[in-house]
């Protein structure tokens, strides 16, 4: 299925090259109403900027996808006359489709003399947000040819805050994702670039593929509005077996997941259980990365009960962001170890509990930032009795969730207007 949003037409012609030449008409066109405002005494709108947008970090995990037309999102609503030109880190064809479907005039540098090209033409180079200084090299590249430059709605360590000291000092701005990070770069005594809160642009993702939703809750046997998705992590994302021909084996991470995963997915499934016993809803098990479909089954559908087993489906298989998107808009609500999963979920209006783990990063502040304190628990310092109790009360009060989802959408969204107007 080709995704598409509302209004929008799929257009799968090839997009390829960062430069579109403008054709006569467009340039008798342009030309004529350009003479017709002036002679009314009124000037032609200023053109817009050319951003160079450095995203697309990887395409086995449906949130770093999302970064990407998240942003695209953004700049498309409140600087309609801007171009882009995205340098991608990683595309496949099939997440290469989902953007230039819903973006068709979107330019991608994909060979390093269209990106250096890209780089000389752009008017801002502009970090997409992601879990750190993932295009630093990009950055510094755009630095070193004097090119303004900023971060938008990225999570800092310490050691990044420590080793790129110059890098973000000259920044025109540097979003934080999270206001743990703000703090921590504030702490750090880097001056110069505006620095403030702004959320991870997931939060403006309108990507969607509802055909192919509605073919896969019809054949699971899914109700919209009737099913709580479940999403599971480890504590440490095994890139090894991800990446083996680049990525060495790492037996001290691999023991920190043996050792807590049934320890932390128990928890979720204690949830589940109330879940189906209680609201008489279904749950429908899938994954945000790649390496979670086959622990889909040992980690949450196996050791349920035989009765529980009969109301829980489970994607065997990985999907994209669109696809993932319109289930989590049809869910009920979502409950989610990553992060992504329920930025998408709330992005489309529907409750979502996050469950973090220690080992993760910064981020999941955000909730909290974004007003949905209540909808996180550091699995550490939480039951399953408890996740479960905080899913039966979204699950028997969906209309008060639905409302809470939507605030917390609204006040990303204003976080992410302002961020972007900073551009200048």
């Amino acid at each position: 299925m080709i995704p598409t949003y509302a209004g929008e037409v799929s257009d799968l012609s090839d997009k390829r090259g960062p430069l579109k030449m403008i054709n006569r008409r467009e340039f008798v066109t342009s030309t004529v109403a350009a003479g017709l405002l002036s002679s009314l005494g009124r000037a032609p709108d200023p053109p817009g900027k050319h951003i160079l947008l450095r995203s697309s970090w990887q395409t086995v995990n449906i949130g770093d996808i999302a970064h990407t037309p998240g942003m695209l999102a953004l700049l498309e609503q409140h600087r309609p006359r801007d171009r882009v030109t995205l340098w991608p880190g990683e595309l496949s064809v099939e997440v290469e489709k989902l953007l230039t479907t819903r973006f068709p005039k979107l330019a991608i540098a994909r060979t390093k003399a269209e990106q250096q090209d890209a780089l000389k033409a752009c008017d801002f180079f502009l970090h997409g947000s992601g879990p750190g200084l993932v295009g630093r090299r990009e950055a510094e590249a755009a630095r070193a040819a004097g090119k303004p430059y900023g971060f938008a709605g990225v999570t800092l360590s310490d050691e990044e805050l420590k080793a790129n000291r110059d890098l973000l000092a000259g920044a025109k701005f540097v979003f934080t994702r999270d206001t743990d990070s703000l703090r921590a770069f504030q702490k750090a005594g880097i001056q110069g670039p505006k620095a403030d809160f702004g959320p991870d642009a997931t939060f403006a993702l309108d990507l969607r593929d509802d055909p192919a939703a509605d073919k896969l809750l019809k054949e699971l046997q899914l109700e919209p509005g009737e099913y709580l998705c479940a999403v599971p992590r480890l504590r440490w994302t095994p890139y090894w077996e991800i990446h083996p021909e680049r990525v060495k084996p790492n037996p001290e991470r691999s023991a920190v997941n043996e050792a807590f995963a049934d320890r932390d997915h128990a928890k979720l499934r204690t949830g589940i259980i109330a879940w189906v016993r209680e609201t008489k809803k279904k749950v429908f098990l899938v994954p945000e990365m790649t390496y979670a479909v086959p622990r889909l089954k040992p980690l949450l559908y196996d050791p349920l009960p035989a009765e529980v087993k009969r109301h829980v489906a489970v994607l065997e298989r990985y999907w994209l962001t669109a696809e993932a998107a319109s289930v989590y808009a049809r869910a009920a609500a979502v409950a989610s170890f990553e992060m992504h999963s329920p930025i998408i979920a709330v992005a489309n209006g529907t409750p979502a509990v996050l469950l973090r783990q220690p080992t993760d990063t910064r981020k999941g502040q955000m909730w909290r930032d974004v007003g949905l304190t209540e909808w996180i628990f550091e699995i550490d310092d939480t039951t399953g009795e408890q996740v479960a109790a905080k899913l039966m009360e979204i699950g028997k009060d969906l209309p008060t969730a639905r409302r809470a989802a939507a605030a917390a959408r609204e006040r990303a969204r204003a976080r992410m207007k302002a961020m972007v107007a900073e551009i200048g």
